[in-house]
């Protein structure tokens, strides 16, 4: 088969032909249809963590059809897995020091229960998008900020681990009280989803959600209708961003904030957003722990996490380890049904994909076009200057490419 492997030395990723992957007892083979682009994978191309030795494909987010079920999946999850079923889910890639294969090949192996049906009424294309984004919301508002879940799961299940372990009881805006959240970079994959989130669990726990952002004035019209519904928005380029919001808010903070961007000094100015006992979300983003700061010079420490957690195995990478957790892949294994279990009559409780920008191809133009458009650093590094129509500056979309020729 094909697939994108890392080349080291050169800090590139260039097309080999591999052996097709067998998958263990416990894991399916899915031949992959689409696969869709995130920041970090590019980062790890451009910055590689594996040693020059190892063969590695890269990247994460993948769509595409059950082909063969390991001998040890479940029989009462063999009839829904079945081979031709539409699967979604991401690997781990190039993405740490440990070796892991990635999902930019033709055919790929996976855990049978970290993948999600996709519903007939979601393209492939468009659910190729959704796995690693999606969880990454959702373990930031459910199993970091405390927010209540629209689907079951054990949130006392905190084993000392990082990630889902750092819940904690937040009464904050309980009883009845309005869901309240700030999202800075309201128009990212990320934040589409967390918008998107925080909608539907408001919507299960009988709660009104207010909802303010901060994204490009251009995406504004957007933003303000279905699914996202944003009470208030502010230009994030504006020097004044806080003290607006602020004044949108009458002065008061948010319950929640939910820091998409994470780098330079967003942590610093998303955090004067938060009301006294309100909650904060960051995550690792492309320049490290970018909310690092003296002693006392935060009000309060943000809660962060890595999305690995919820393929619950240990991962090393950016000079630190997540450990595994049991309770983190639990998460993510409930997470993944819930979005099985959706159904275009679900209407306010579905979640629904970024707007993809289907890129031409294959997987031997991710490196020269999909990569230079995400930048192999910050936001700052992303080359917006070939003419092509496809190679406009990324906005409010995936980059998708098809592996599978139809």
């Amino acid at each position: 088969m094909e697939a994108l492997v890392l080349d080291v030395p050169k800090r590139t990723a260039t097309v080999k032909t591999l052996p097709i992957p067998s998958p263990s007892p416990t894991q399916l083979l899915v031949r992959t249809h689409f696969v869709a682009l995130n920041p970090v994978d590019a980062l790890y191309v451009s910055h590689p963590l594996a040693p020059k030795s190892q063969t590695r494909i890269v990247g994460s987010d993948f769509a595409g059809t059950v082909q063969q079920l390991g001998s040890s999946i479940p029989a009462s999850a063999r009839e829904s897995l079945k081979i031709g079923t539409h699967v979604a889910g991401f690997l781990q890639g190039a993405c740490s020091v440990n070796e892991r294969p990635g999902a930019f090949a033709k055919f790929i192996v996976v855990d049978w229960d970290l993948v999600w049906r996709v519903p007939g009424w979601m393209g492939l294309e468009s659910a190729a998008g959704v796995s690693l984004c999606a969880l990454t919301a959702a373990q930031g508002l459910f199993a970091r900020l405390g927010v209540e879940a629209p689907f079951e799961w054990d949130s006392r299940n905190t084993d000392n681990e990082r990630g889902v372990s750092e819940v904690k009881d937040n009464t904050h805006g309980k009883n009845g009280d309005p869901l309240k959240v700030f999202i800075y970079g309201a128009s990212t994959s990320l934040g589409q989803y967390a918008a998107q989130l925080v909608r539907i669990a408001a919507h299960a726990s009988g709660r009104e959600a207010v909802l303010f952002g901060a994204a490009s004035p251009a995406r504004h019209a957007m933003l303000k209708v279905p699914p996202y519904s944003y009470n208030g928005l502010v230009d994030y380029r504006e020097a004044n961003w806080v003290e607006k919001l602020l004044e949108v808010q009458n002065g008061e903070g948010v319950q929640y904030a939910f820091d998409c961007i994470s780098e330079g000094d967003s942590v610093r100015n998303v955090i004067k957003t938060v009301a006294p006992g309100g909650k904060m979300a960051v995550f690792r983003s492309r320049e490290g722990k970018a909310w690092a700061a003296e002693p006392g010079e935060l009000p309060f420490e943000p809660v962060y996490g890595a999305v690995w957690e919820g393929l619950g195995v240990e991962v090393q990478y950016q000079g630190f380890t997540v450990p595994a957790s049991a309770s983190a892949r639990e998460f993510a294994v409930n997470f993944y049904g819930f979005l099985s279990s959706m159904t275009e009559e679900d209407g306010p409780l579905v979640l629904r994909p970024n707007l993809v920008r289907l890129m031409p191809g294959g997987l031997e133009r991710i490196v020269p076009d999909g990569f230079a458009l995400l930048g192999p650093g910050s936001m700052d590094n992303r080359d917006t200057s070939r003419s092509e129509a496809y190679m406009r500056p990324i906005s409010a979309e995936k980059l998708v490419y098809q592996v599978l020729k139809q």
